[in-house]
């Protein structure tokens, strides 16, 4: 019985908030009610109210009477506090599985100040503070995230209590737009390409006897391979033959490379690959399945990149869905991760 009283209320909210990256609050979407400091405070009114009439006593009528126009007053300031608020998702952010996601908020305030507001989803919560009227305010929500793909909250709630904690005003936004959460970096094993650059893999190359290589000295993330032992027995410098400098040869980040493991893993390991590129500057392009990325270099590639990864096998969700944390769908290995399993 609870849960079908619960489902016929999400979906009476959710007809009466649509999703939409700007909510204004109105008096149609605005609900309010009494704290349990407010309850309590209506009981002894009421005590109150009967004392006064059974001993017919003017001053505690008084006292009633006056307390009770407080507490009507403090229902309508309360109620102004969020009245003609409008709420704009400015930037769903970026980040890494298991991290924070910042969603960049803008709270503008109608011709009524807005007063110890508060925004919150889930356990995570922010205070906007005082908003003039006509006046705006950015706030960044931190919202958690799971597992990698798309991340949009079901809703975000915006609430007051001033003045004195006795009445609670408070609304919901649920944004449309999701920000985009990148696969958690796992050191990746060495392994070697199985992408065709051109003319041979890069993996198939014997740095040993190639006049036309660059020496460079190693780095974090070089495949063995290319490391030049024999230089590296007689003088103990572990250095490698780079081909980028002579033909523009990548190195490529392969899927398939990881032949027996798991898909997620395998993005992970991938994920940690760009971030060790894009430090180094170094270039290089991305293989996936039904996605491939030229090779290239800088911020923005590895960025990209990252991205391609985040979403690879998710559908964006739909306006008419609320997933609090993407839209995680069975991959093709069969497995299902579990809620709250960071990947």
């Amino acid at each position: 019985m609870s849960r079908l009283i619960r489902s016929r209320w999400q979906r009476w909210i959710n007809r009466r908030i649509p999703r939409s990256d700007v909510q204004l609050l109105t008096q149609r979407n605005l609900f309010i009610l009494p704290t349990a400091p407010g309850v309590v405070f209506g009981v002894l009114l009421l005590i109150m109210l009967i004392t006064g009439i059974n001993y017919q006593n003017s001053l505690i009528y008084l006292v009633t009477f006056l307390l009770g126009a407080v507490f009507v007053g403090a229902m309508h300031q309360t109620h102004r506090n969020l009245a003609g608020l409008e709420l704009t998702l400015v930037q769903a952010g970026e980040g890494f599985a298991g991290d924070d996601i910042l969603f960049r908020l803008r709270a503008a305030a109608g011709k009524d100040d807005a007063i110890a507001v508060t925004l919150s989803d889930g356990d995570s919560s922010v205070r906007v503070g005082h908003v003039s009227s006509g006046q705006s305010a950015d706030v960044a929500l931190p919202v958690n995230s799971a597992f990698r793909g798309y991340l949009r909250p079901d809703s975000i709630r915006i609430e007051t209590r001033f003045p004195f904690g006795l009445l609670k005003a408070w609304s919901w936004m649920r944004p449309v737009s999701a920000a985009v959460v990148f696969p958690r970096p796992i050191a990746a094993p060495d392994v070697a390409s199985s992408v065709d650059d051109g003319e041979q893999t890069a993996s198939s190359r014997s740095p040993e006897g190639n006049d036309h290589a660059e020496l460079r000295p190693w780095r974090d993330g070089d495949m063995s391979q290319r490391v030049m032992w024999k230089r590296f027995a007689r003088s103990g410098q572990m250095v490698v033959a780079d081909w980028e400098a002579d033909k523009g040869s990548p190195h490529w980040l392969d899927f398939n490379a990881f032949a027996g493991t798991d898909h997620e893993v395998r993005l992970s390991y991938l994920a940690w690959l760009v971030v060790e590129r894009g430090k180094n500057g170094a270039r290089f392009g991305l293989n996936l399945p039904g996605q491939v990325i030229e090779p290239d270099s800088g911020p923005a590639h590895a960025a990209r990149c990252l991205r391609a990864l985040a979403v690879w096998g998710e559908e964006k969700p739909r306006e008419a869905l609320g997933a609090p944390y993407g839209t995680r769908r069975k991959t093709d290995s069969g497995r299902r991760v579990k809620p709250g399993a960071v990947i």
